[in-house]
């Protein structure tokens, strides 16, 4: 293992941040247990006080096919399983194109596109070293409580790669803001929609310093430029309590405050 600074400001997909020091694990070290466990930062805001952090290295970024099964590193890029699904015809991934960051991360969250989400093809996840079946896990909508560190999962191959899928999925993208996010700001309330919340209370492209509710989509928290964490927090607690006051409804953070 070993240490190395990254910049979140230019390593986060949101661009909020500061050079950090994070440890990097890589096979046959122990994995600390006093530490956050971090991927692609795709769904983190990181403070200017963040916990200490560790992160995946790239021991834990591969494909392994064996008895019907891929198993995949939790440290391997959304990107690059969707490639490596493509090249040997297996489906079931082509919503992950949609998804940036590792697969660690969507393990984390359950993380997913519409209808379709990680858990749903999942077979187990290498927690700690064991191998815990799907079943054993509490999980749902956006959340999963892994109780541990995860390092690989598997998953039953089932060929049939659709590109016309995948492109189906890409065009949900139409309506999402190309300026730096953490994607979806809070998970979407039983039956309503987080942005068409915030935008029911005249938050849409609402802004505060370089951070701003999207004009485009209103649950996406978005970077204009030179973003500051005291900005992003002042916006979702405004948001929150908005919405409290005006539909009673209390919006849950999708996204990740260290």
């Amino acid at each position: 293992m070993f240490i190395k600074t990254i910049d979140f400001s230019k390593y986060s997909s949101i661009k909020v941040g500061q050079p950090t020091e994070v440890l990097i694990i890589e096979k046959g070290d122990s994995i600390p247990d006093d530490r956050y466990l971090i991927g692609g930062a795709n769904n983190l805001l990181i403070s200017p006080t963040p916990p200490p952090l560790m992160m995946l290295g790239k021991d834990y970024a591969y494909f392994k096919e064996e008895n019907g099964f891929l198993e995949i590193g939790a440290a391997t890029p959304t990107g690059r399983i969707v490639s490596y699904a493509k090249k040997h015809d297996i489906t079931g991934f082509e919503f992950c194109a949609k998804l940036p960051g590792t697969l660690g991360g969507m393990l984390a969250m359950n993380a997913g596109v519409k209808s379709y989400e990680i858990f749903n093809i999942l077979d187990s996840i290498q927690i700690d070293g064991n191998w815990v079946s799907k079943e054993q896990i509490e999980h749902g909508y956006r959340f999963a409580k892994l109780n541990g560190i995860a390092t690989a999962a598997r998953f039953k191959i089932e060929r049939g790669y659709s590109q016309e899928l995948l492109d189906t999925l890409l065009q949900l993208r139409n309506n999402q803001p190309h300026n730096p996010s953490a994607g979806s700001a809070f998970k979407n309330p039983p039956g309503d929609a987080a942005g068409r919340l915030i935008e029911a209370v005249g938050l849409k492209g609402y802004r505060k310093g370089d951070m701003a509710w999207s004009d485009i989509h209103a649950n996406f928290l978005v970077n204009l430029g030179q973003g500051k964490y005291k900005d992003a927090i002042f916006l979702i607690e405004l948001a929150k309590e908005k919405v409290a006051d005006k539909f009673g409804i209390v919006l849950q953070e999708e996204i990740k405050l260290l």
